[in-house]
């Protein structure tokens, strides 16, 4: 087999779906593996990309995908011979610095007036939203309500913006007609949903985000709901074994419900702190 040179290439790209024509690289490095010649045996090309940067998480939504990936190049004259493999790629971060609660209300004058709070404002992939629902004033007969996840991809920009909602997940809170004075607690499990960490300006091209929707449901079927963002972020599996007794207990209690201790140093925000 003849050939004009091998090549292999380490890329990270990003599609946008209604642009299928442009592939946006961010990341582009190449190495040469063998000068143009001939086969006449299998042969065994080894190659490594050292500390390369990758900034961003793999993801693939409903317009858009960010992929790494390895593409191999034998150059031959009529045709050239081109092989891909995927690389994921998860960004992991530490525990936020500030994480405060969230504490919203939602009322109709003289009808209905309810406080909602949530204990986070920052999840991990894995983690437990965990609140309170209460009713301050009830005057309208209120039959069903939920929390909703919502996913909202936005991909463009200017006025070739496009947004897709995506409901991740409905959790029933309530089925019945709420009293005034009513509380009613809130325990959702993340782990048993399809999510990502929260992503902002992907290299100006696109931003996932997540929001709990609180939906009300009267008898009459009027819908009324509140909807805050959260921020979703990836947590890493693996703890140093260096860090102290004491960090790994004080990250348990930041944590709450956690079935084994995973000790953090909380120096940054969870945007873009580690990569794996």
């Amino acid at each position: 087999l003849e050939h004009q040179g091998i090549k292999v290439e380490f890329i990270g790209q990003i599609e946008l779906y209604y642009d299928r024509g442009n592939h946006h690289e961010f990341v582009s490095l190449v190495k040469d593996l063998a000068r143009p010649g001939e086969f006449t045996q299998s042969q065994t090309f080894d190659f490594e990309f050292t500390h390369v940067e990758k900034p961003y998480e793999s993801y693939t939504g409903q317009n858009v995908k960010l992929r790494y990936f390895l593409r191999a190049t034998v150059s031959r004259r009529l045709n050239d011979v081109v092989k891909e493999m995927d690389i994921v790629v998860h960004t992991l971060s530490t525990y936020p610095e500030l994480n405060s609660s969230i504490k919203m209300e939602v009322g109709i004058e003289d009808c209905l007036h309810i406080e909602f709070e949530y204990n986070k404002s920052k999840y991990h992939l894995k983690d437990v939203i965990v609140g309170k629902i209460y009713f301050l004033l009830v005057r309208i007969k209120i039959k069903h309500m939920e929390i909703d996840i919502i996913k909202r991809e936005t991909t463009g920009t200017g006025p070739n913006v496009y947004h897709e909602n995506d409901t991740i997940a409905k959790y029933e809170i309530m089925d019945g007609a709420p009293v005034r004075g009513e509380s009613i607690p809130i325990r959702l499990f993340l782990a048993g949903y399809e999510l990502t960490p929260t992503m902002r300006d992907i290299n100006k091209k696109f931003s996932v985000r997540y929001y709990l929707n609180l939906v009300l449901i009267d008898e009459e079927e009027r819908r009324y709901f509140k909807q805050q963002e959260v921020v979703l972020w990836r947590k890493g599996d693996i703890v140093r074994k260096s860090m102290s007794h004491q960090a790994a207990i004080a990250s348990q209690r930041f944590e709450g419900t956690s079935s084994h201790p995973e000790a953090k140093t909380p120096s940054q925000p969870p945007e873009n702190n580690g990569r794996q």
